[in-house]
């Protein structure tokens, strides 16, 4: 099923309902729903805003060793390695500023491997920092991203993004000029 939706003066732009949530929805859910919305219908954000860029330099000149950027689909896995028999998926950020979301974003891809029917552990990566944080997938972290899954899809099928409300994260948004101008 394919939904239309339009403004008064222009269409906004078509989205199939038969869409999968993403990592990055996943991610943008804990951030903001008005991005999620705006992402899924394919308004993406200034690609050459400043922290868009300074990611993927990070994304492609860290952790040379590991195997990069496992495209699952609906799932796009920054690094996978093996740890004494043990698969590792890392999910590589700038800061640590975006832990929750990262993580929940890594809480998926785990979701997304145990499916298929492979176990696997995750690590956020924060390699300005020297940091790393383990993330194994529970009861409580798997129903959080079923849960999430579902409110992806509910805002993602609104006929207009939801309305702009101001968050701490504003001022450093790459999609800041649609939002405030």
């Amino acid at each position: 099923m394919v939904i239309k939706f339009k403004t008064k003066k222009q269409a906004w732009g078509r989205v199939d309902m038969d869409f999968s949530v993403t990592g990055t929805l996943i991610w943008y859910y804990y951030i903001c729903k008005r991005e999620v919305w705006l992402m899924a219908h394919q308004l993406e954000p200034d690609q050459e805003h400043e922290n868009l860029q300074i990611g993927k330099i990070i994304g492609e000149s860290t952790y040379p060793r590991d195997k990069k950027e496992i495209d699952l689909g609906n799932a796009k896995i920054d690094l996978i390695r093996t740890e004494h028999g043990e698969m590792v998926v890392g999910e590589v950020k700038k800061t640590s500023r975006f832990k929750e979301s990262a993580g929940k974003q890594l809480l998926f891809y785990l979701l997304q491997l145990k499916e298929m029917g492979i176990k696997a552990r995750g690590e956020l990566l924060f390699p300005e920092e020297r940091d790393k944080l383990e993330v194994l997938l529970d009861d409580d972290g798997e129903k959080e991203i079923r849960q999430a899954m579902q409110d992806i899809e509910a805002i993602v099928r609104m006929d207009r993004p939801p309305e702009v409300a101001k968050t701490k994260y504003c001022r450093n948004c790459a999609y800041s000029e649609f939002c405030w101008s």
